[in-house]
């Protein structure tokens, strides 16, 4: 196996991003930055699931910095819409998010609250510049409120309830850590980082 180098590249120009990351991984000895190579987007997201979009931002940036590298890529899927818009759900109808998630409040306009289920999944790639790859995934199942609340968080923040009365973007920073789909993911990937690390 690959001798981890640090730090770990992050497959992100999104320093919002960089700072969530570092708070999840807050309590290990990983070290993270930014993707600097480029302001450019990192490489096209072809894939059909997030799995293989988080390996593609992870293969190249590892490739182009000589680092191991770390990327994710999430989304929302709504039961009532058949999984939407899951894997596009960062540009299900416009790169804004505010637009995607009006979007999915409209279409479920007229479905009932029991039909409003819906999860948030985020798969995480770990990848190597020699082109080892692990993964892990983070499901996190709730329901799609009926118009946003709170101020906080980004995406479907506003509009994903875990609880059913209040939505992520009105929880604190602390508690979104420990339950969001990303903090899942992010545990599941510390294990395979710790033992890279050790080697």
């Amino acid at each position: 196996m690959d001798k981890m180098s640090a730090p770990i590249v992050l497959a992100t120009h999104n320093r919002g991003k960089l700072e969530e990351f570092r708070r999840l991984f807050a309590s290990t000895d990983v070290h993270l930055r930014l993707d600097d190579f480029s302001t450019e987007e990192i490489i096209e997201e072809t894939g059909v699931t997030y799995r293989d979009n988080a390996e593609l931002k992870a293969r190249e940036v590892a490739r182009r910095t000589g680092h191991w590298a770390l990327a994710d890529d999430s989304g929302v899927e709504v039961d009532a819409l058949g999984g939407l818009p899951g894997v596009n759900s960062a540009r299900f109808v416009s790169a804004d998010s505010w637009e995607n998630s009006r979007e999915i409040l409209l279409r479920l306009m007229e479905t009932p609250w029991a039909k409003r289920t819906a999860m948030m999944r985020a798969v995480l790639c770990l990848a190597s510049p020699q082109g080892l790859v692990f993964f892990s995934e983070g499901v996190v199942e709730g329901h799609i409120l009926t118009w946003p609340r709170g101020q906080a968080g980004f995406g479907v923040d506003p509009i994903f309830s875990v609880d059913g009365d209040t939505s992520l973007a009105e929880w604190s920073q602390e508690l979104k850590d420990r339950v969001s789909h990303r903090g899942m993911a992010v545990q599941g990937i510390i294990p395979i980082i710790q033992q890279v690390m050790a080697l």
